[in-house]
């Protein structure tokens, strides 16, 4: 039997924020084995704002097998940074299209919901990983159908916690 070969599509912001607001940090080494694991994926597209100082940042999550894709950031008028990689992440789950089996897409924005119903109409879509079941919208949930999990039960494995790596 082949190995399956599935790529994730990764909402960084969504992700970070919704994984912080069930009250802990992702460790992002364990995510990444995690997804191959549990969803065989090959490639983890990451997709995130740039912001200068977080250099160290984007390296270790290149060393942990994530392929960045950065979006220029605006800050808002409250200070905080915002990049909407939303385009980027359908454009590019679409360009690798024939490239992988099936697409893991990590977030909870209905923002995606066309892309997750198209990925489940062709048979495309292994799984939408939400980051929190509660923030996640009821759109991408109808669309995702039986092919929908969540974070919130998660914590144990993949929770960072300071004296790791």
């Amino acid at each position: 039997m082949k190995q399956e070969n599935n790529y994730a599509f990764i909402d960084g912001q969504n992700l970070y924020l919704g994984v912080q607001g069930l009250g802990w940090k992702l460790n992002y080494k364990r995510f990444r084995v995690y997804l191959n694991d549990k969803y065989k994926v090959s490639k983890a597209y990451l997709f995130i704002g740039l912001i200068p100082e977080n250099q160290e940042l984007y390296i270790s999550l290149q060393e942990y097998g994530y392929i960045l894709i950065f979006k220029p950031i605006l800050v808002s008028k409250i200070r905080e940074p915002k990049g909407n990689v939303d385009a980027d992440l359908v454009l590019h789950t679409m360009i690798e299209y024939k490239n992988y089996d099936k697409a893991v897409i990590v977030t909870s924005d209905g923002d995606f919901y066309s892309l997750v119903e198209y990925l489940y109409s062709k048979n495309k879509l292994k799984i939408v990983l939400a980051s929190h079941k509660k923030k996640c919208s009821i759109l991408l949930q109808k669309k995702a159908r039986e092919k929908i999990d969540y974070m919130d039960n998660l914590k144990s494995k993949l929770e960072y916690k300071t004296n790791q790596k």
